[in-house]
C-alpha cells in the first residue's frame, strides 16, 4: 500500500510515499504497529531510513518552508494525541456507587450494625425490668442420710431419713420505678414423700403476696429511667453519624484510587512524549541539528518517566486492592473501573442552619447530656451510701398442709411477715463524706468539660462550614487550572518542535500540567469529604435539604 501526504494521518498503515516540492522521496516500508506511532516518530523513523545525503536535503528544504509538511504535521498529530487526557474513565462507578456499597458491605458498616444491635437488645432488656415478669420453678429434691435430732427430753438420737421433695411455684414480679421496690405474687405447692415408710405429705400456698423496698437507698430503677432512654437514643444517632464517617473513608480511598489512576494515565502519556522526543533528537542529532547535551537530557527524561510509570502502575494496583477490600468484595467480585464527576454542587451551607441541625440530632450532644446524668447519679448513690439504710420487707400469704392434694387447699390459714432492717453509720472516719465530695468534684469537672465540649462542636461546626462554602469555589478554580495548564502543555511541545522552546521550558510546562490535575482531584476530595464529615455531625442531607432517616427495625431484623 502507497501513502499519499493528502490522506489523512490516522490511515497510515504500511507504506509511506514522502513528497516534498520538487522532491520525490524514495517509497519506504514501515514496521507493523508504526500505524499508532505519532507524527515526529514518524519524522524520526524517516531519518533514520534516508541516506544522509537525502536527509540533509530534506531537513534543510523542511527548515527553510518551516517545516511545512514534516513537523507542521507532526505537531497537528501530536496535539491531537495531547487533547485526550482525560480524568479516569467515565465508565463504572461513580462516588455515589462507591459510598453505597461501603455503607452496605464494608467492614466499618457492618461493625456499626452489629454495635447498635448490641444498643438494642440492652436497650430492650431495660424496658424488660419495668414490666410484669412469669417465672415457674420446680426443683424435685432427694435427701438420704442420717441426721442428728434433739428429742423432748434434751437426749440426742441419729435417725436415718430417706425423704424426696417435689415442689412447684409460679411467680409474678413487677419492679416499681417510682419507689424502687418490689411487688411480687406467688403461689406453691410442695410434696414430701417419705420412702422409708411409703408415705406422703402435702404443702400448699395458695397465694403469697411481697413487697421490698429500700427506704433511704439509691434507687437504681429511677435513675436508669432518665439514664437507658437517653443511651439509646443515642446510639441510634452513633449508627447514622458512623455510616458518614464510613462515607468519608469511602471518599478518601475512592479518591485516592482515582488519583493513582490518573497518574498513571499521566506517566503513561508522559513516557510517551518524552520517548517520541529522545528518538526525535536522535534523528536530529544524527544530522547535526541538535546538540549531544540536549539529547542526552531527552534520554533522561525518557528514562525518568519509565520510571514513574512503573511506580504509578504499583501505586493504582495498591490503591485498587485497598478500596476493594474496604467494599468488601469477594474473591470472585470484579471491582468495576470508577468515574469520576467532574462537577460538584452549587450548594451553601448556612452556618446558623448548620449549628441547629447540629444540635438537634447529633450523638456528641446526647453524650454530654448522658454524662451529666451519670455524674447525676454517682451524686445520689454516693449520699445514700453515706447515710441511713433500711430496707423494708412485707408478705402476706395463705398455707395449708394435708395428707391428701385434695384437701391441701380447704380451709388455708393465714401467714404474715414483715421485717426492718436499718444500718446506721456511726464512726467510719469521714469515708462516706469524702465519696459524696468526690461525687460532686467529679460532676462539676463533667460539667466543665461539657461546656468545653460543647463550645469546641460549635467551633468545628463553624469552621467545617466555612470550609465546605470556599472548597467549591476552590473546586472551581483548580478545574480552570488544570484545563489551562493542559493547554499551555500542549503550546509549549509545538514551540520545541519548531525550534523556538528549550528543553526546560518544556519539562517546566508538563510538571506544571501534573500538577495542576493533581491539585484538581486534591480539591474534588477535600470537597467530598467535608461534605460528609459535616453530614456526619449534623446528620443532614443539605443536598437533598432532609434529615438523615433509617429504619432501625428493619435494621435490626436483617
Amino acid at each position: 500500500m502507497v501513502f499519499d501526504a493528502r490522506q489523512s494521518y490516522a490511515k497510515m498503515c504500511a507504506d509511506v510515499h514522502f513528497r516534498t516540492e520538487n522532491v520525490q522521496i524514495r517509497t519506504i516500508r514501515f514496521p507493523v504497529g508504526m500505524e499508532y506511532a505519532s507524527g515526529i516518530q514518524m519524522f524520526a523513523f524517516l531519518a533514520r531510513k534516508l541516506d544522509m545525503i537525502s536527509c540533509k536535503r530534506m531537513i534543510k528544504r523542511l527548515m527553510d518552508i518551516r517545516m511545512r509538511i514534516g513537523c507542521v504535521a507532526c505537531v497537528a498529530c501530536w496535539g491531537m494525541g495531547m487533547a485526550a487526557q482525560p480524568l479516569p474513565p467515565t465508565g463504572g462507578w461513580g462516588l455515589d456507587d462507591v459510598v453505597l456499597q461501603a455503607c452496605q458491605s464494608s467492614p466499618d458498616a457492618l461493625a456499626a450494625r452489629h454495635t447498635f444491635r448490641s444498643a438494642y437488645w440492652d436497650y430492650r432488656s431495660f424496658r424488660a425490668d419495668y414490666l410484669p415478669s412469669l417465672t415457674l420453678t420446680s426443683g424435685p429434691n432427694l435427701d438420704r442420710s442420717i441426721n442428728q435430732i434433739t428429742m423432748e427430753d434434751g437426749s440426742v438420737r441419729f435417725v436415718e431419713q430417706n425423704l424426696l421433695n417435689t415442689d412447684l411455684s409460679l411467680r409474678v414480679q413487677q419492679n416499681v420505678s417510682w419507689t424502687g421496690g418490689t411487688l411480687s405474687l406467688e403461689s406453691s405447692l410442695l410434696r414430701t414423700d417419705l420412702l422409708s415408710d411409703r408415705t406422703f405429705s402435702w404443702k400448699s400456698v395458695p397465694v403469697n403476696i411481697g413487697y421490698s423496698q429500700s427506704l433511704f437507698g439509691y434507687n437504681n430503677l429511677k435513675w436508669r429511667r432518665r439514664i437507658e432512654p437517653v443511651r439509646y437514643e443515642e446510639a441510634q444517632r452513633s449508627y447514622l453519624e458512623t455510616m458518614e464517617l464510613v462515607a468519608a473513608r469511602a471518599v478518601d480511598k475512592f479518591f485516592a484510587l482515582a488519583m493513582a489512576q490518573s497518574n498513571y494515565a499521566t506517566a503513561c502519556q508522559n513516557f510517551a512524549h518524552a520517548d517520541t522526543l529522545y528518538r526525535f533528537a536522535q534523528g536530529r542529532y544524527q544530522i547535526g541539528t541538535t546538540t549531544e547535551n540536549e539529547m542526552l537530557q531527552l534520554e533522561i527524561n525518557r528514562l525518568n518517566e519509565e520510571t514513574n510509570r512503573l511506580n504509578a502502575r504499583i501505586e493504582m494496583d495498591e490503591c485498587a486492592l485497598d478500596l476493594r477490600s474496604y467494599l468488601g468484595l469477594h474473591e470472585g467480585d470484579t471491582l468495576p473501573a470508577i468515574r469520576m464527576v467532574t462537577e460538584v454542587p452549587d450548594v451553601m451551607v448556612e452556618e446558623g442552619a448548620a449549628l441547629q441541625w447540629a444540635h438537634l440530632h447529633s450523638p456528641d450532644i446526647l453524650y454530654m447530656k448522658r454524662r451529666k446524668l451519670e455524674a447525676e447519679s454517682n451524686v445520689a448513690q454516693a449520699k445514700a451510701n453515706a447515710g441511713l439504710k433500711a430496707d423494708l420487707y412485707l408478705r402476706f400469704g395463705l398455707t395449708q398442709t394435708a395428707e391428701n392434694f385434695s384437701s391441701t387447699y380447704r380451709h388455708p390459714l393465714d401467714q404474715q411477715a414483715v421485717s426492718i432492717g436499718i444500718t446506721l453509720p456511726i464512726l467510719d472516719w469521714g469515708k462516706g463524706r469524702g465519696q459524696v465530695r468526690v461525687a460532686r468534684s467529679q460532676q462539676d469537672l463533667v460539667e466543665t468539660q461539657v461546656e468545653q465540649s460543647r463550645t469546641d462542636f460549635d467551633q468545628n461546626i463553624r469552621k467545617l462550614v466555612g470550609q465546605f462554602n470556599l472548597q467549591g469555589l476552590r473546586v472551581r478554580v483548580a478545574a480552570r487550572t488544570d484545563s489551562t495548564a493542559l493547554r499551555r502543555s500542549e503550546v509549549a511541545r509545538r514551540l520545541y518542535v519548531l525550534g523556538k522552546s528549550s528543553v526546560l521550558d518544556l519539562n517546566a510546562s508538563i510538571e506544571e500540567k501534573d500538577a495542576a490535575r493533581r491539585n484538581y482531584l486534591n480539591a474534588l476530595h477535600t470537597y467530598w469529604s467535608l461534605y460528609y464529615t459535616l453530614r456526619s455531625l449534623t446528620l443532614y442531607d443539605f443536598f437533598e435539604g432532609r434529615p438523615l432517616q433509617v429504619d432501625y427495625g428493619q435494621l435490626v431484623k436483617d
